[in-house]
């Protein structure tokens, strides 16, 4: 039996309209949405990289070997991903808004009670409910996209607000090692976890859906100028159960499984990396693992305005263009993570790892944007989910695989099986994802 034709509206060239300016108080709204996306999006990566960059702190206080700090640094993304599963689903029906602040507020909570923690058990179970709380960002973003961008216009803001992980990444070593210099680790935890609550009351205090302001007929008009349903079905369990029926999903969660495990090699070991490998002192590790995560933030940036061009020329649907630049990106992080792993120069190896950033970001991004086109209307932010669940089941397995090999070999063997599924994902993306999903089974 033939796969059913995806809907006609996501086939047909793109209209005109699509290309007219967003009306100003649109506008506005697209602005405020965005720099409040930043916002969390940068506190959200600060606060999964406290641990990053006080493990070798954290480790000597506590007595940990490398592989139990690679279980440390794996619990985030253990509970992160498993409560994806519910989270893209409880976004299409309740809205970002609400959501998200709740998400922002457990998380800072988790994040401050970290900074309390005795023992290796208090903070991996702060670690797995800061993994809780963080689930609702990245499909909220997706839903606030979808909600205020036409799809053709949606790759330069996805990429916008994920440009916050690699932005925040970066700041990270930067401001939480001197705080940890002048105060000590656990007054980090503290003082992040503090700053994230106020962060959920600011969010939650400005930011409105569509469907809270009462927008005039050519604001509507321009949201709704690509034929996609503006007032789309709240998405029942049913609806979201019949994604796990289509290869386009399953593509989706694989690819992003080989993206954000090799990713999170980065994320997870780079200090530790740079101090214990490449032999550099704290302060100096503080500068060198900033480098290639503000390169990542620009491909981020990069990443959305590529999409966008691809698409509009791309003949057919839009899943084809939003798919291509996750391809040749990930490709990219495999090959130039070779390099990285071999090279003797620490130069050589950063100037290769800022490259590999760079891509993991830009496939991330596009990655988020491809959510957008490859999803039925109700359910952006539930296929965006299940893609994010698979690529944190990559990011909790890369610590841990990680740590055992390094402690085991070396993190020369780590890094090029980090390539290999890098590699493995690109061809999921490329082989499963090739159609959108219907809004409704035919």
């Amino acid at each position: 039996m033939s796969t059913p034709a995806p809907p006609a509206p996501l086939s047909v060239a793109i209209p005109r309209r699509s290309f007219a300016a967003a009306p100003p108080r649109v506008r506005r709204a697209q602005i405020l949405s965005l720099s409040l996306l930043i916002l969390s999006g940068v506190v959200n990566y600060m606060d999964r990289g406290t641990l990053a960059v006080a493990s070798q702190t954290v480790a000597k206080e506590l007595g940990l070997s490398l592989g139990q700090m690679g279980l440390l640094l794996s619990a985030f993304s253990w509970s992160y991903a498993l409560a994806q599963l519910p989270t893209g689903g409880l976004v299409d029906r309740v809205g970002p808004r609400r959501l998200l602040a709740v998400g922002l507020a457990l998380w800072s909570v988790a994040q401050a009670a970290g900074g309390l923690a005795a023992n290796f058990v208090q903070l991996i179970t702060a670690r797995v409910f800061l993994g809780i709380g963080e689930a609702p960002q990245f499909p909220s973003a997706a839903r606030v996209v979808s909600n205020w961008y036409p799809v053709s216009r949606r790759g330069v803001p996805t990429g916008i607000f994920n440009s916050a992980s690699p932005l925040g990444t970066a700041l990270a070593p930067l401001i939480l090692t001197q705080l940890i210099i002048f105060l000590d680790w656990r007054w980090m935890f503290i003082l992040m976890g503090g700053a994230g609550l106020v962060v959920a009351l600011v969010w939650y205090a400005l930011y409105r859906d569509p469907a809270e302001m009462r927008l005039d007929q050519e604001e509507t008009a321009y949201l709704t100028s690509e034929t996609e349903e503006r007032t789309a079905p709240k998405v029942t369990f049913a609806d979201w159960l019949s994604l796990f029926s289509f290869r386009t999903t399953w593509g989706m969660i694989l690819g992003f499984f080989g993206s954000v495990y090799l990713n999170w090699v980065y994320l997870s070991w780079l200090p530790a990396y740079l101090i214990g490998e490449r032999h550099m002192s704290l302060a100096r590790t503080g500068v060198a693992a900033s480098v290639p995560f503000f390169c990542g933030f620009l491909g981020c940036l990069a990443a959305g305005w590529v999409s966008d061009q691809v698409t509009r020329r791309t003949q057919g649907s839009p899943v084809k263009g939003r798919r291509i630049p996750v391809v040749v990106a990930m490709l990219g992080m495999a090959a130039f993570t070779i390099p990285a792993a071999l090279a003797d120069s620490n130069l050589v190896a950063l100037a290769c790892i800022s490259v590999v950033i760079f891509l993991a970001n830009a496939a991330s991004a596009c990655s988020w944007a491809l959510v957008t086109a490859a999803a039925p209307p109700s359910r952006i932010a539930s296929l965006g989910a299940l893609q994010n669940f698979g690529g944190f089941i990559g990011g909790a397995l890369a610590p841990i695989v990680t740590g055992f090999i390094a402690q085991s070999f070396s993190f020369v063997p780590a890094l090029l099986t980090g390539a290999a599924i890098s590699f493995a994902g690109a061809m999921s993306y490329l082989f499963l994802v090739t159609r959108p999903i219907p809004e409704h089974a035919e």
